[in-house]
């Protein structure tokens, strides 16, 4: 798969500190691509220089095999963390004015807007002022902003900030149909469960460097451990759990006494699952057996926690 974007060693510094440290990175065209990490681990600093907003000190920016420059920034749509609105013009006089800055003609840029405003069923608020709006709603009119000129590449960081589960689940929605249209997407959060359902790949940043990157599925994959969660039926006594516990390394047990059932995790070297299974067949009814993948959110903190200790 070609890609829309490629960082090679991109690095920039605020006087003695960095911000980003050789950070080379390849998103791939058509894809949603998780940049994560803690405070200050510099996903901003990165987006602001996709964005030429600031500039590398040293390393390039590639956009859709070009070096990165001035004239590229209508291929991008960015949705800052901080909103950029200004507060006392209204919704209508203000969202026309950002599309023929995006290179959007009047009546090219109504049309769009009707659409946009239409599908979100906020027609009302054209000549209301952005600061009569909520946080939410204000986020609604950044976002038509940000997507209006059908850029090759959109950078969303933080987009549900301000939203309700609702309305995050609607920004998601419309995420998602953006990439189905052949959209390549960068998206920057803190919250893991949307990384899980949007976020085909990722890179995970701290103090400036990359801890990984690749593609989501496969890197859950390296971070396995063997555990496995395992429910078991028609079980008589604890005494089958005194048992397991000397035999294998068993966590989080729950019995049932009523319904005679056992659920606990086991951790198995070497996946070592015939044995375990073998051990349970004349014992129980094996009615779950299934291994622990860990989640964005492990990941995260386990890779953080780890680069802490060795760093």
């Amino acid at each position: 798969m070609s890609n829309i974007l490629v960082a090679h060693e991109v690095t920039k510094q605020f006087g003695m500190n960095f911000a980003l440290k050789d950070i080379s990175l390849e998103i791939p065209k058509n894809s949603i691509y998780g940049i994560l990490g803690p405070n200050g681990a510099g996903k901003t600093t990165l987006l602001r220089i996709i964005n030429q907003i600031t500039y590398p000190d040293s390393g390039h920016i590639i956009l859709d095999g070009e070096e990165l420059k001035p004239h590229h920034v209508a291929q991008i749509g960015y949705l800052p963390e901080e909103r950029g609105l200004y507060k006392s013009m209204k919704v209508g006089e203000q969202v026309l004015y950002l599309a023929r800055l995006k290179g959007l003609s009047r009546t090219e840029a109504r049309r769009r807007l009707k659409y946009w405003f239409d599908r979100f069923e906020i027609g009302d608020w054209w000549n209301r002022k952005i600061q009569e709006l909520s946080k939410g709603m204000a986020q609604k009119i950044q976002f038509i902003v940000t997507v209006l000129h059908e850029p090759k590449l959109l950078i969303f960081d933080e987009p549900f900030s301000g939203f309700d589960p609702i309305n995050a689940n609607i920004i998601k929605d419309e995420i998602l149909q953006l990439k189905k249209k052949g959209t390549s997407i960068i998206f920057s959060t803190h919250r893991m469960e949307s990384v899980e359902e949007l976020c085909e790949y990722i890179a995970l940043l701290n103090r400036a460097e990359k801890i990984l990157d690749g593609r989501l599925s496969d890197i859950k994959k390296a971070f396995r451990n063997n555990s496995f969660k395992v429910v078991l039926e028609s079980v008589e006594s604890r005494e089958l759990l005194k048992q397991l516990e000397e035999a294998f390394q068993i966590s989080s047990p729950l019995y049932d006494i009523q319904e005679k059932v056992l659920g606990f995790t086991v951790y198995l070297p070497q996946a070592n699952t015939s044995e375990f299974l073998s051990f349970l067949s004349t014992r129980a009814n094996v009615s779950s057996f299934v291994e622990t993948v860990p989640s964005a959110n492990d990941i995260f903190i386990q890779a953080v926690q780890k680069m802490e200790v060795h760093g």
